[in-house]
C-alpha cells in the first residue's frame, strides 16, 4: 500500500479560475481536487479516460456536446464515458470544491496546453 499525503496548496492554476491538485495515482486509476472559482470555465475536450466525480462545495455545470447543460451541486456525483465530448463550468456565486477520479490515470488534462 502506498499513503499519499497531499497538500492542497500544491494545486496549479489550469485555467483562469481552475485549480487542480494532483492526489494519489495507481496502476489503473488516479484521483484529482478540483477548485473552480466563480466563473470559472474548462475548455470543450475530450479524453480516452472514463471520468468520475464528487462535488462536496458550490455546483459545477458540465456542457455536452449537443448543448446539454447538466449541473451537479453538492453531495452528488457524476460520471463521464470514455470520449464523452464535454466542457464544464461554476455558473454559480460559491466556489465549487469537487473530486475527481479517472481510468486510467490521468496525470495532466489535454486541454492544458490550449
Amino acid at each position: 500500500m502506498d499513503l499519499v499525503t497531499n497538500d492542497l496548496s500544491d494545486e496549479v492554476e489550469v485555467k483562469p479560475g481552475v485549480y487542480l491538485a494532483q492526489l494519489a495515482g495507481g496502476e489503473e486509476m488516479s484521483i484529482q481536487h478540483v477548485r473552480m472559482a466563480s466563473g470559472g470555465h474548462v475548455p470543450e475536450h475530450e479524453h480516452h479516460h472514463e471520468q468520475l466525480g464528487f462535488v462536496y462545495q458550490g455546483e459545477q455545470t458540465f456542457i455536452l456536446e449537443d448543448g446539454e447543460e447538466v449541473t451537479a451541486g453538492p453531495e452528488e456525483s457524476y460520471w463521464l464515458k470514455s470520449h464523452e465530448v464535454h466542457a464544464a463550468e461554476n455558473q454559480g456565486d460559491e466556489e465549487m470544491l469537487a473530486i475527481d477520479v479517472f481510468a486510467p490515470p490521468r496525470h495532466s488534462p489535454n486541454w492544458l496546453e490550449d
